[in-house]
This record gives structure tokens, sequence and C-alpha cells, in this order.
């Protein structure tokens, strides 16, 4: 279990198990679902999996309406990929902001899901339908992820290609 811990970046740490701890905690204490796990390392990975699906909903829900309505605007990617070859900083702040980004996404996740419990004791016939449509979303909003994360990738390698570097062999992180 050590070893996995040290594997883990703090990338993974900020963005996706703090959150999934946070969001399992405020779930179980404010509606009836059960998202703590007694076994630590299935909770490890069940946490994970909590913060990566609402890091997911902060790319792909919450991330467009705040561009839409001008909170938020972005660089250009090639400019961002020039920057960081010049500028440590600017992947740590990267960073620290999608870690912005995703505890937002928290917030409505655990308001979604408040909802959801108060809507299923009112319509408890609802819960086969709810499960089925829980599914549907989460391979969704995985083939939504899938399709941003490789438009990432792309952009990486054109960047690199029109800069004439090789740095995308180099492992760098696409910001999403």
């Amino acid at each position: 279990m050590k070893e996995l811990l040290d594997k883990l970046s703090s990338y993974n740490v900020f963005n996706y198990l703090f959150p999934g701890v946070l969001f399992a905690a405020f779930v179980s204490w404010g509606t009836s679902f059960t998202l703590l796990a007694d076994n630590i390392v299935v909770g490890a990975f069940l946490y994970y999996f909590y913060g990566l699906i609402v890091s997911r909903v902060g790319s792909l829900v919450l991330e467009p309406l705040l561009k839409r309505y001008g909170i938020v605007r972005f660089a250009q990617y090639a400019d961002y990929v020039a920057a960081s070859r010049t500028d440590p900083t600017l992947e740590t702040l990267s960073e620290q902001n999608n870690t912005y980004r995703t505890l937002a996404a928290m917030v409505v996740c655990v308001s979604v899901a408040a909802a959801v419990d108060r809507t299923l004791k009112l319509f408890p016939r609802a819960t086969v339908y709810a499960r089925i449509l829980g599914a549907v979303l989460l391979l969704l909003l995985f083939i939504l992820s899938y399709r941003k994360q490789t438009k990432y990738v792309v952009a990486r390698v054109e960047a690199n290609r029109a800069s004439g570097t090789n740095e995308a062999k180099g492992g760098s992180r696409a910001v999403t």
C-alpha cells in the first residue's frame, strides 16, 4: 500500500483522492447514502474513483459553464505549452486551478446527491430507474472525458511539432 501511495502525484491527491474523500464524507453525513468504506484499501480506491467522477464533472460540466458566462478565460493551448517550458510555476498554478474547479464541482455533486436522495424518498419506485440512469450518465461522462483528453493529447503533439521540440515524449501532463 505504501508503494502505491508513494506513486500518487500531488495532482492525483488534490484532484482525485482529497475531493473523493470529502464527497464520500459529505454525502454519507448529509444523505441516506453510505459512501464511506470500512476497509482502508477499498476506501482509497473508492475515494479516488469518486474524486475522478467529481473532477470529470468539473471539467465537462462546470468548466464550460464558467467559460460560457465569462467567469473564466483560458489561454490558447499552444501558448500554455510554450509558456510551461519557460515557467516552472505554471504547472503548479494549473494544478491548483484544477483543484479549485474540482472542489466547486464537489459541492455541485453533493447537492445533486442530496436532491437525488430526497427524490428517491418521495418516489421509492424510481430507485431502479435512478440506478440505470446513473450507469448511463457515468458511461457518458467517461466517454466525453476520453474525447476531451484525446483532444488535449493531439493539441500537445501539434504544439510540440509546431515548435520543433520533442517534449511530448517527456511525459508532460495535459491540463484538463
